[in-house]
């Protein structure tokens, strides 16, 4: 029985009065894309969409054939509404100008339409990542108009495709989940208000990495790895799935913290994930839920984006872990840090408050 639950076409529509309904209706929009790509990931193999593509994105990585049937289901589903002045996608080079016979509104749609889709060959959850910004008009946007700080997104959110089918969004108010009832396509509000815990004891990292991180990072994990035995004095797990919205999830659920740092690994690259993708939206539903989010030296929602496929550090979760990730970058900058050597010999010594 679904009577008396609220469903998130309610839910949007009761929140979004102040924008006419133009708001309301492109997260319909989005939310009936999502339910399209659930279909389509639930068939697996047996509908042929596995397997990669010989062409790249900008970004120079392989498409998987996934990455392009889930960037058309959205553009389809979101172009002829009459909200949108443009949209941008992490698959296309440049944002996506709506097709003449279409009106145009003042809100633009920027999205990653399947984060982690290399784990969608091995049925490990996936997701659609999605955040909107609004103009002062209607009409076509131009190019600047993207390149704006994720303090003013009007709203974010992703869907994420495991074994129910769940969109968590945020309006600006507080952080909500709403979980798919495929018996009657309905998107029913199962987790209003979530709030990530301040503290915790589980970090996700590619530890594989770790010869190139930061020392910053390197310390931090060092001390999380220590556990009892560390300056810590606490036992951590860790965790690592390699799909961002999965990973962001569990944090959202039951707390812990998310590391996608800067390296050496590619000089070229100052970070591995997408401001204005991934990390913009994400930021704002992680702080809409309590926690932090920060690129180790900068608030994320504070990063004024300089190209449209900007990549940066992204750091967030549990809000004490992440001020602590950050109170070691700030440290080592200012040289205040030294390397640990010995509890007995060093600045962080047994006879010092390491709290």
């Amino acid at each position: 029985m679904q009577f008396g639950r609220t469903t998130l076409s309610k839910f949007v529509i009761e929140n979004t009065r102040s924008s006419h309904g133009e708001l309301g209706g492109l997260l319909i929009d989005v939310a009936a894309a999502v339910k399209t790509i659930s279909a389509m990931l639930a068939k697996g193999a047996l509908a042929g969409y596995h397997g990669a593509l010989e062409s790249t994105n900008i970004q120079g990585e392989v498409q998987k054939k996934l990455d392009v049937l889930t960037n058309e289901t959205i553009l389809h589903h979101c172009e002829w509404g009459g909200q949108l002045a443009g949209m941008a996608s992490e698959e296309m080079d440049d944002p996506y100008r709506i097709p003449e016979e279409y009106p145009r509104g003042r809100y633009l749609l920027i999205f990653d339409p399947l984060d982690g889709s290399s784990n969608s060959d091995v049925n490990v959850s996936v997701g659609t990542i999605f955040s909107i910004f609004s103009r002062p008009a209607a009409g076509d946007a131009q190019a600047a108009d993207y390149l704006r700080p994720g303090s003013e997104q009007v709203a974010a959110g992703y869907a994420i495709y495991g074994p129910s089918t769940m969109m968590v969004l945020t309006l600006g108010d507080g952080t909500h989940g709403f979980t798919l009832d495929r018996e009657n396509g309905n998107f029913i509000l199962t987790h209003g208000n979530i709030r990530v815990p301040e503290d915790t004891r589980e970090f996700a990292i590619n530890t594989s990495n770790e010869r190139f991180w930061e020392p910053p990072v390197q310390r931090y994990v060092s001390e999380c790895k220590a556990g009892k035995t560390g300056i810590r004095g606490e036992d951590f797990n860790t965790r690592w799935i390699a799909s961002m919205v999965a990973e962001v999830h569990r944090i959202l659920i039951r707390g812990g913290i998310f590391m996608y740092p800067k390296d050496n690994k590619d000089p070229s690259k100052a970070g591995r994930l997408r401001l204005l993708y991934e990390a913009n939206p994400m930021a704002m539903l992680i702080e809409q839920a309590g926690g932090a989010a920060s690129t180790g030296r900068q608030r994320i929602l504070e990063v004024a984006p300089d190209s449209l496929h900007q990549r940066l550090p992204v750091i967030l979760g549990s809000k004490n872990e992440v001020e602590r990730v950050e109170r070691y970058h700030h440290e080592y900058d200012s040289g205040t840090d030294q390397p640990f050597v010995s509890p007995l010999f060093s600045d962080r010594s047994l006879f010092r408050d390491q709290a």
